[in-house]
């Protein structure tokens, strides 16, 4: 199959052709792989943008230093987001390897975007990525944004990280908070809970 079809297999419904032209991209890679696939963040088929985030997520950590860039500098709000989830997938690939500063710098700059969904996005991101992400997550709780520091609480409460119980325990108790985000952090703290009980338990059943 020619790299073009390869390409036109990424607009394919089957989801199984699609996977299988990823992995094939991915595995047959060229020097113009990563800007080909950053030429469709911006597309507007849905299922063939997802496809080119899912590839970079295949590719894994050589296209971050390209993604960072473009997060921070396109002016297209639909590119910007492509590439946080872009991130969140090759965090998400990657998880044992140490994602790129230069990733986690961008990633930090764009919980400033002016775009609410470029926001969130990589909100999902720093909480893919984890610990490493816990001191970005926790300063984006000043930005004057409730939709962002509730996406930001439930990043907490997922990220395994005991750190977040202290945090999570003053958004609940802050009486001059909004009710939803006390409420939002009362829920986080739960499923911290649920998931550090996990990880001790599993840790136990292997000593």
């Amino acid at each position: 199959m020619s790299t073009e079809e390869l390409y036109q297999q990424l607009k394919n419904k089957n989801p199984r052709l699609r996977e299988r032209a990823m992995r094939q991209i991915a595995a047959e890679r060229t020097e113009n792989t990563i800007s080909e696939l950053m030429a469709i963040l911006g597309d507007e088929d849905v299922v063939y943008r997802r496809a080119a985030v899912q590839t970079l997520g295949v590719i894994g950590l050589d296209a971050v230093p390209v993604l960072a860039e473009t997060l921070t500098t396109s002016e297209n709000n639909t590119v910007r987001a492509s590439c946080a989830k872009a991130l969140a997938a090759i965090a998400l690939n990657y998880s044992e390897e140490t994602f790129p500063t230069v990733g986690l710098q961008s990633l930090q700059k764009a919980l400033k975007d002016p775009d609410p969904v470029v926001k969130i996005s990589t909100v999902g991101a720093l909480g893919t990525i984890g610990p490493p992400a816990f001191e970005a997550l926790v300063a984006a709780l000043d930005i004057d944004d409730i939709a962002l520091q509730v996406t930001v609480l439930q990043a907490l409460g997922s990220l395994g990280d005991e750190r977040a119980m202290e945090v999570l325990s003053a958004a609940a108790e802050n009486q001059e908070a909004d009710p939803y985000i006390r409420e939002s952090a009362a829920s986080s703290i739960s499923r911290l809970e649920q998931i550090i009980n996990f990880g001790s338990s599993r840790k136990a059943s292997r000593e």
